[in-house]
């Protein structure tokens, strides 16, 4: 079946972003992937309140332990998959059924073989790892014994993201929006069950997170083979086309290796706030919290603007890509404007709702890092749209060089700054970054643009040129 027609066959069930209206397009997709994030922190609430509740402080002390842990190391799983399917949308905007269906099967190859490579590597590291973060010998076991289990079938999470990034890629949002939502319901129920009326413990909630896992993917596999025939790839699509396998793997290890070198920093800079003490931490424990609450539109924006890109960028449309970074930013910056109202008017009110504290020093130190950091959502609003659509159309190095930036300067924050500045240095330091990566990604993309213009000129040159007779 030709590519065109089965685009028309899949209208209700695929979104096709090189046509419409622009703005349209990003909100449709971004809708969907929004609600999912949102739902997503209201799941990780419950799961933290069952674990609590019925385990203890020292259960959840076990979960907690594992959390940089395990962001780094699923962050870096998806962030390959999410390559993967920037390839994909690529070749869905241009059109090429062969071309995608080459991609599907590779895909799939090279997540089955980092799956187990990865998995491995992880398994045997476990242990020296949780013992160089000292982790306490109070939970140690309980620690390992969760991260043993999620670890080991990471080979689910990897393909759920897999086949959401795929449907993703062809404009369809809402799919694994399902898929999300049937997944939580179902570790919510398991949780309770196993958790509560089992002697499992912790590993109770780590194989609710597992089954839930492998439904998601059965949900996405039936769904794909009903509905998205295009995805469905022949032995003869696996084929060692290695400019393909070397598209897919930079792709996927670039945006990957940006996740990992974040999530350092990171881990970095919350041991120079753990070194301000106890109230310290608590505020900016809560500030985080309600900072990341804020940053959930932009990066469903985002990663709308990331498949809006790849489409038209396979299509060819580059005027059309242009129109989207544009709209893709001024959404944000709308965004971005609520936020800074809700910084000076409410901060307080915010933190006091979410921690409960009435700490005065705690409160000053939170609404502090709130009323510094959400004034500069616009340069962030740009940082993160740009640099997620020069991943799109393949100029995948200055992202990373980045991300090198913000660990760098979060290493210094700790060695320096903090003990120079204090508290004040940290709610400063995340906007100096902003700042410094956005100007890197403006100057790449406008070394793109000015190569595309060129292009496009020798091009027309070329046609209005007289043939030799």
């Amino acid at each position: 079946m030709p590519l065109k027609t089965a685009k028309m066959n899949l209208k209700k069930n695929t979104g096709n972003m090189t046509d419409g209206a622009i703005m349209s397009c990003l909100l449709a997709f971004a809708f969907p992937i929004l609600i999912g994030n949102i739902f997503q922190q209201l799941y990780n609430v419950v799961d933290t309140a069952v674990i609590g509740n019925v385990l203890g402080d020292n259960a959840l002390a076990a979960i907690g332990a594992v959390s940089p842990i395990y962001n780094l190391v699923i962050g870096f799983a998806n962030g390959i998959t999410n390559g993967f399917a920037v390839v994909i949308a690529r070749a869905f905007g241009a059109d090429k059924e062969d071309e995608i269906r080459k991609s599907v099967a590779m895909s799939f190859v090279l997540t089955a073989i980092i799956s187990v490579v990865f998995t491995i590597g992880s398994l045997l590291m476990l242990r020296p790892l949780l013992n160089f973060l000292e982790t306490p010998i109070t939970i140690i076991d309980d620690t390992y014994r969760y991260l043993l289990i999620i670890i080991g079938f990471s080979v689910a999470t990897m393909f759920y993201n897999m086949y959401a990034g795929m449907l993703r890629a062809i404009g369809n949002s809402k799919a694994p929006l399902y898929f999300l939502i049937v997944a939580m319901i179902i570790n919510v129920i398991l949780d309770i069950i196993l958790v509560k009326y089992t002697p499992l413990g912790v590993a109770g909630a780590a194989y609710a997170t597992v089954v839930a896992q492998i439904v998601s993917v059965i949900l996405c596999v039936v769904y794909i083979y009903k509905k998205c025939p295009m995805f469905i790839f022949r032995p003869k699509d696996v084929v060692k086309d290695w400019e393909l396998i070397k598209e897919l793997l930079s792709t996927g290890i670039s945006m990957g290796l940006m996740i990992v070198v974040v999530s350092i920093g990171s881990v970095a800079l919350q041991r120079g706030v753990n070194s301000l003490g106890e109230q310290t931490i608590a505020a900016h424990t809560a500030a985080r919290k309600i900072d990341d609450i804020f940053m959930l539109p932009l990066s469903s924006i985002t990663m709308a603007a990331s498949t809006f890109t790849g489409q038209n960028y396979g299509a060819g449309k580059m005027d059309r890509v242009k129109k989207g970074i544009i709209c893709a930013t001024l959404i944000d910056f709308v965004w971005s404007t609520f936020a800074l109202i809700c910084s000076i008017f409410g901060s307080e009110l915010m933190v006091q709702l979410l921690s409960g504290t009435e700490d005065p020093v705690v409160l000053h130190s939170a609404t502090t890092y709130i009323r510094v950091n959400l004034p500069f959502f616009y340069v962030l609003s740009v940082l993160v749209v740009f640099r997620s659509c020069l991943q799109s159309v393949g100029r995948k190095l200055i992202p990373v060089i980045g991300s090198i930036v913000e660990l760098i300067c979060k290493f210094v924050a700790v060695i320096v700054i903090v003990p120079l500045c204090g508290y004040m240095g940290i709610c400063f330091l995340e906007p100096v970054i902003w700042i410094l990566s956005a100007i890197l990604v403006c100057v790449e993309y406008a070394r793109f643009a000015g190569a595309n213009r060129q292009k496009h000129c020798a091009e027309e040159v070329s046609l209005t040129k007289p043939r030799a007779v």
